[in-house]
C-alpha cells in the first residue's frame, strides 16, 4: 500500500495526501462533547471521499456514549479517570496493529503522550501554530494554516490534508428507535417548545437563573412549552431548581433524568434550544434544531453553535477589547466571573423573536 503526498509550498509541512490505496485511519480526539460533534462532520466527509477506509475513533468514555453507534467507525475507549493505567489500556488495546494515516486531533498532553500507543506511517497534526502541548513532536505532516477558524472548520482541515474537498458539513449520529420514541413521547412532531440547556462546564459560563426565567416566562406567553434538559451534575440540577424558583410558570425539567442520546433525540424534537457553550448547543446543531447562544468568555466565532451563528447573543468583542489590548490572538479567552451578567434579558428574547418567526 502506497501513499501518494504533496507539500503546500508555503508551510512544507503541510500535505495533501491521497487515500485511495488506503485501507485504515485512526483518529484521536478524546473530548469533549461539542468538540466531538464537529468530528462527526469530518469523520463523515472522509467517509462519503473514501468509502473503503477502515476508521479507528480514540474517543473518551463519556463522548461514546453519544457516538456509539456511528456507523462505519470502529471505538476504543480511552478512559481518563483510571489515570496512568488508561495508557497502558489503551496500548494493550492497540497491541500488534498499524495504521496507515492517523489524524492526532487534540492539542492536550494527554492526547499527546496517547499518541505515543498509535502505531501510524502518516502522522497529521495540527499547523506548527497551533500544535501545542508537545503535539509537534509526535506528527510528522500538518494541517494548513488557518488565521480565524471555526473549530469545525479547523477540524475539516484534517479532512482536506487527506485529498477531501466536499467539507460543507452534515452529519447523522444514529439514535435508537426507543430513545426517538422517548423523545417524541415528550415532544410529539410539531409541538411549539424552547428547550433550555443552561449549564456549561463551568459555572462562570453560565447566565443567571432569573434571566432564563425570564426568557422562559415569555416563551409561554407566545405558546411555547419550556423544557430543562441537562446532565445530572450537582450543578445542573441546582441552576434547574433556581430558574423553576424564579419563573411565573411551570417548566418541564429533564435535567439529569435523560442518557447523552435521549437528549440528542429531545434535541432534535426542539423548535429552539437556548444556552450558554456548552455541549448540547453543538448537539443541537447536529440534529438541525436552531440554537440561541449565549457567549461572553469566549469567541463565538471560534466555538459558537456553527450553523446558527446569526443568532449569538455575545459580548465577548466587548469585554474582551476592555481586557485586551493591541492585536488579539484568535480564541483568546476573557476572564472574569461575572461577565455573563453583561447579557441583557430583552437581547435574547429579541433574537428568540426572529427564530421563532423566521421561515
Amino acid at each position: 500500500m502506497s501513499l501518494s503526498t504533496s507539500s503546500d509550498n508555503q508551510n512544507p509541512k503541510s500535505t495533501s495526501i491521497d487515500l485511495s490505496n488506503a485501507e485504515s485511519l485512526c483518529l484521536l480526539r478524546l473530548s469533549a462533547i461539542g468538540d466531538v460533534c464537529h468530528a462527526v462532520a469530518m469523520v463523515q466527509a472522509i467517509q462519503r471521499r473514501y468509502p473503503q477506509l477502515k476508521i479507528t475513533w480514540i474517543l473518551g468514555k463519556v463522548e461514546y456514549q453519544l457516538l456509539q453507534h456511528l456507523e462505519g467507525v470502529e471505538f476504543v475507549i480511552f478512559d481518563k479517570s483510571q489515570g496512568w493505567r488508561s495508557y497502558f489500556n489503551l496500548k494493550r488495546a492497540l497491541k500488534g496493529r498499524k495504521f496507515d494515516v492517523l489524524l492526532h486531533m487534540q492539542i492536550a498532553l494527554r492526547a499527546t503522550i496517547a499518541s505515543l500507543a498509535i502505531r501510524a506511517k502518516i502522522r497529521i497534526g495540527f499547523d506548527r501554530f497551533r500544535a501545542k502541548e508537545g503535539q509537534w513532536l509526535v506528527t510528522n505532516h500538518a494541517i494548513e494554516p488557518q488565521a480565524t477558524p471555526h473549530v469545525l472548520e479547523g477540524f475539516m482541515g484534517f479532512a482536506k490534508a487527506v485529498g477531501v474537498t466536499d467539507l460543507a458539513p452534515s452529519w447523522n449520529i444514529p439514535v435508537p428507535a426507543t430513545d426517538t420514541e422517548f423523545a417524541k413521547a415528550l415532544i410529539p412532531d410539531e409541538s411549539q417548545v424552547l428547550v433550555i440547556c443552561a449549564a456549561a462546564s463551568k459555572a462562570e459560563r453560565n447566565w443567571l437563573s432569573e434571566r432564563y426565567a425570564a426568557v422562559a416566562d415569555y416563551a409561554v406567553t407566545k405558546g411555547y412549552r419550556v423544557m430543562l434538559c441537562g446532565g445530572p451534575t450537582a450543578l445542573e440540577k441546582e441552576l434547574a431548581e433556581k430558574i423553576q424558583a424564579a419563573t411565573k410558570s411551570v417548566l418541564e425539567n429533564q435535567v439529569g433524568k435523560t442518557s447523552l442520546l435521549q437528549l440528542l433525540a429531545i434535541l432534535k424534537q426542539a423548535s429552539v434550544v437556548l444556552a450558554p457553550d456548552t455541549g448540547p448547543a453543538h448537539m443541537a446543531v447536529t440534529q438541525g434544531t436552531p440554537v440561541i447562544g449565549l457567549y461572553a468568555h469566549s469567541n463565538p466565532g471560534r466555538t459558537g453553535p456553527y450553523t446558527s451563528l446569526d443568532s449569538v447573543v455575545s459580548v465577548y468583542d466587548k469585554v474582551i477589547h476592555e481586557q485586551k489590548q493591541g492585536e488579539i490572538p484568535w480564541g483568546t479567552r476573557a476572564k472574569g466571573e461575572h461577565l455573563m451578567a453583561r447579557i441583557d434579558v430583552n437581547s435574547v428574547i429579541a433574537v428568540f423573536e426572529k427564530s421563532r418567526t423566521r421561515p
